[in-house]
């Protein structure tokens, strides 16, 4: 197993690793205090939105603290991808799930006690396995990460039961290592739940808040038939956006994505009525970019690091407000201007609380429980049917509930449909859809970008960044690696605005870091050349 070093790093040490291996100089808002305390040798708590970088609270100091960081994480379908992604740039990881082979797990194990890896991802329900225990005892830990951490409370919308035997995995280790609990979504109960239930002792507490400026907000009530003509028409008229389209049953799941089929558009479909195999390939060709548009329900996206998707349209309430911004929350991840539609009914309304009242609970709950969580769920839904139906900001709105207060002035936040006044009459007339048309997307009045590289702004610019996203996937492809793990798009448009004609140029784009820079790096230069 490989040795710890006998100085502990320094913050300088993880944002030189920083720069290395991801090619920021610096980190965003919240990630330093949280990496400081993991150095120290302290337990932390991350609350931060999605696209806020909280893999690197693990990620930086897992390659500078040498011995193996454990990243305990329910996304078992994409450990994978996050392992490649790690090796894109340049730090060594593995997984450890059910998806391995009888035969390969102890090779896995064997070569991790051998200082193969820096990083390994282990599945909840591994932590309770003799093999795994007896490991882990053996090696050298010197973090514990704990992915999706609102898993561990039942008042989350992510209850996983194995997350509750992550403190008793910690306590059986020789020597405890410092744990760092991260999550996106997490109202304050579901926070405390996770500093008691994973036993976080006197943790450095990061709540970044819940903004998400890049997001513009929609809301707009619109029967089911004319919602997905609406779906149709705004796919239509986007066709070189990645896009994500929720629905609440899996029949309008495949009625959506049929038509879209019918369209010509490239789409997948994904929920629980198809086989393991059939999920695993729609996936597979979403985060590829083989497809343009994934269609699911729920069941799809916790995790999905993707960072390109432009636009999230939920066909249909979710039950929560919290449900709801984690979804919406999968686009624009990469910072760029990526539009979110909520297009509900009354009947869904009606749809919700029938769910509601059909729970079916956990054996051992008593019925005052089991009532009371009735109850909790029904004032969440509430919340739901207020931000739908609100008639003022629906960015203020959406923050409040989180606890974060949001001044919005005369003008309004400038990024969503109340205090933009937009309707959805455009995309409904059928006959301006297959038609070449601005896109609506506005920009955002306040501001939202460390840099001013997210703006495309003329059609030549366009043209590049194109033919630069046709490079990406051709390289992704021979590295059978998802595009967005070579450059995100953000980093595409950067290289178009700043046209980097040397290699020392091209490694101050955002994004370009030292690994990838050598990987990828003349490739790109010679295509801005040419």
């Amino acid at each position: 197993m490989g040795e710890a070093t006998n100085e502990r790093p320094t913050i300088e040490d993880a944002r030189a690793s920083l720069a290395e291996h991801f090619g920021y100089q610096n980190f965003r808002a919240g990630q330093e205090r949280i990496i400081q305390a993991v150095l120290d040798g302290r337990d932390a708590m991350a609350v931060m939105p999605t696209g806020a970088g909280k893999s690197v609270c693990y990620q930086v100091p897992a390659s500078v603290l040498g011995g193996l960081t454990l990243v305990v994480s329910p996304l078992i379908s994409l450990m994978a991808d996050q392992v490649h992604a790690l090796k894109q740039a340049g730090i060594r990881g593995s997984f450890y799930n059910s998806t391995l082979k009888p035969h390969v797990r102890p090779e896995v194990l064997r070569r991790a006690l051998a200082g193969w890896y820096d990083l390994m991802y282990v599945a909840p329900e591994r932590l309770a396995d003799p093999d795994f225990r007896d490991f882990a005892a053996k090696a050298n830990v010197p973090l514990i990460a704990v992915d999706e951490a609102h898993c561990v409370s039942q008042w989350g919308k992510d209850f996983r039961p194995a997350y509750q035997e992550i403190a008793g995995f910690v306590s059986s280790l020789p020597v405890r290592p410092p744990v760092v609990a991260l999550t996106a979504t997490a109202t304050g109960r579901v926070q405390q739940d996770v500093r008691n239930l994973l036993g976080l002792q006197d943790p450095v507490v990061e709540i970044s808040g819940f903004d998400r400026p890049n997001l513009l907000l929609h809301s707009y009530e619109l029967t089911p038939k004319k919602r997905e003509l609406w779906t149709k028409n705004y796919v239509l008229r986007h066709p070189n956006d990645v896009g994500i389209v929720y629905a609440t049953t899996r029949k309008k799941v495949d009625d959506i994505a049929e038509m879209l089929r019918d369209e010509g558009v490239r789409v997948a479909a994904y929920h629980a009525g198809m086989s393991d195999a059939d999920r695993t390939k729609a996936q597979s060709a979403f985060v590829n970019d083989d497809v343009q548009v994934m269609v699911a329900t729920n069941a799809f996206g916790m995790g999905i690091d993707k960072s390109n998707v432009r636009y999230v349209i939920n066909c249909g309430m979710p039950q929560t407000l919290e449900e709801y911004y984690q979804e919406a929350g999968r686009a624009g991840r990469d910072g760029e201007v990526s539009e979110c539609y909520l297009l509900w009914s009354r009947g869904d309304i009606r749809t919700c609380h029938f769910f509601i009242d059909n729970t079916e609970f956990a054996p051992d709950m008593s019925w005052d429980e089991q009532n009371l969580l009735r109850k909790h769920r029904e004032r969440l839904l509430g919340e739901m049917i207020g931000y739908a139906m609100s008639t003022s900001c629906l960015r203020a709105r959406v923050l409040r509930y989180f606890g974060q207060r949001l001044e919005v002035g005369v003008d309004g936040c400038g990024g969503c449909s109340v205090c933009l006044d937009e309707t959805p009459a455009t995309y409904l007339r059928v006959e301006r859809a297959s038609k070449a048309v601005e896109k609506l997307r506005k920009p955002v009045r306040r501001g939202f970008a460390d840099d001013d590289d997210v703006w495309v702004h003329d059609g030549a610019d366009e043209e590049l960044f194109q033919r630069l996203r046709v490079l990406r996937k051709t390289l992704a492809d021979e590295a059978h690696v998802p595009p967005y793990v070579v450059f995100s798009d953000r980093t595409l448009r950067a290289m178009v605005r700043r046209r980097p004609r040397t290699q020392e140029e091209l490694l101050e784009v955002p994004g370009v870091g030292e690994v990838k820079l050598e990987r990828y790096g003349q490739v790109f230069l010679d295509e801005l050349a040419s």
